[in-house]
């Protein structure tokens, strides 16, 4: 990699900024995943409740992306993201000083989603400032923020722990200020960001297949990646906890487990986009999507020894991760201008995805089998059909995008 041309392509204290507002934004917005042990228990939930609780925030996030991302475009990205920040207060204090029932819990975990809206932010802002060559790590870094959910695994229970759950969304506005502080400081709209256009103009994108497609396949890296983030502490809870197993895992320790998944994840994201610089995001996602496919259903044999579960759900995460960083390495090449709208709605099918994981597989699933099997057979076979589909469709971009000048790999 060309580190001196990457530092000397664009405008690093904006690219730092997208990456932090993320951070926080990100951990924000899985507290209802990274908490759920504490949450549910004081609530005495079902298997479907608990999976619904964890995934509303993503529905939150999926619904409030697009509307983040034509904001982003229009306004530009450094506005868009204080009023998400300021915005992201109102849950926080809810959550802090109420949520005293389910219902109130699942209110304030979709209005969590405006953090999750963060990502149409954070990567337009960065998008915009980095040449073709340098997208999929420019990219990639300001992507790694969703490091921040391995924040809310590690600390939270902790946090919980010690203090109780409603004060760890008191404590979340403490980093929240401060970031909103560094960003009013230091993000800046890149000069070349296009004039506003009318609604219509934003939402004609979808009339282009690779909209779609990239819809598609993002649900399967993002929406792997958080609804799995979101949902694992219920799922090694249940398999390996002191619940359910004489010497079995503390909920704080299924937290570091979590941590090491989520870790794998989210810092691998960079390398992600920086291997589809190399040799192309479509061909990378090839390989990625098989590796998916595979570690679920190893997971699906539910081997006794949890560390073996975690060699099997780290890299599968880490492969998730990595998807997310190569897939929005091919995006802006196809949609350079609407970059900021066309994040939102790929965002939004990335978050749908992972609402659906646990709130109709892995969670009903669970509750009509009285196992965790059937959930990841079901995902693996997804995955499976979404790696023929993919190939099949990489194919034909190949020749209808790549020329010899564009100096870019696909």
């Amino acid at each position: 990699m060309d580190a001196k041309g990457f530092r000397k392509a664009g405008h690093f204290p904006s690219l730092l900024s997208a990456f932090l507002y993320f951070d926080v934004s990100f951990m924000i917005w899985v507290f209802c995943g990274a908490l759920s042990l504490y949450i549910t228990k004081d609530f005495g939930l079902t298997d479907a409740q608990k999976a619904t609780m964890v995934a509303i925030p993503i529905l939150g996030g999926s619904i409030f992306r697009i509307p983040m991302g034509i904001l982003a475009d229009r306004i530009g990205s450094k506005k868009a993201g204080l009023i998400g920040m300021l915005l992201t207060i109102i849950p926080l204090t809810w959550g802090w000083l109420g949520g005293t029932t389910y219902l109130e819990m699942r209110s304030i975990g979709f209005l969590l989603g405006i953090a999750g809206a963060s990502f149409a932010v954070a990567l337009s802002l960065a998008s915009r400032w980095y040449p073709p060559q340098y997208q999929g790590l420019a990219m990639g870094i300001a992507g790694a923020g969703n490091s921040g959910t391995a924040l809310a695994t590690f600390f939270g229970p902790q946090l919980a722990e010690a203090y109780g759950w409603h004060n760890v969304f008191g404590l979340a506005l403490i980093p929240l200020v401060i970031i909103i502080v560094i960003f009013a400081i230091l993000a800046k709209d890149a000069p070349n960001a296009p004039a506003p256009k009318t609604l219509a103009d934003y939402l004609s994108v979808f009339k282009y297949a690779e909209t779609w497609w990239f819809s598609i396949f993002y649900s399967i890296t993002f929406g792997g990646f958080v609804g799995f983030a979101s949902y694992f502490s219920i799922f090694f809870y249940d398999v390996y906890g002191d619940a359910t197993n004489a010497g079995g895992l503390t909920k704080v320790q299924v937290g570091y487990l979590v941590t090491l998944t989520v870790i794998a994840g989210s810092f691998l994201r960079p390398v992600g986009g920086w291997i589809a610089d190399r040799i192309g995001g479509m061909r990378f996602l090839v390989i990625l999507f098989s590796v998916i496919s595979i570690c679920a259903f190893l997971v699906a044999t539910m081997p006794s020894s949890f560390l073996v579960m975690l060699f099997y759900t780290s890299l599968m995460m880490a492969c998730l991760g990595m998807g997310n960083g190569s897939v929005f390495q091919i995006v802006p090449q196809r949609f350079s201008k609407e970059i900021g709208v066309v994040t939102g709605i790929v965002g939004a099918a990335g978050g749908l995805g992972g609402f659906l994981l646990p709130k109709y597989i892995l969670g009903p699933l669970k509750e009509s089998t009285g196992s965790h099997v059937t959930g990841f057979l079901v995902v693996g076979a997804i995955v499976l059909v979404g790696t023929l589909v993919f190939y099949a469709v990489s194919r034909s971009w190949r020749k209808s995008w790549a020329t010899a000048e564009s100096g870019v790999n696909f």
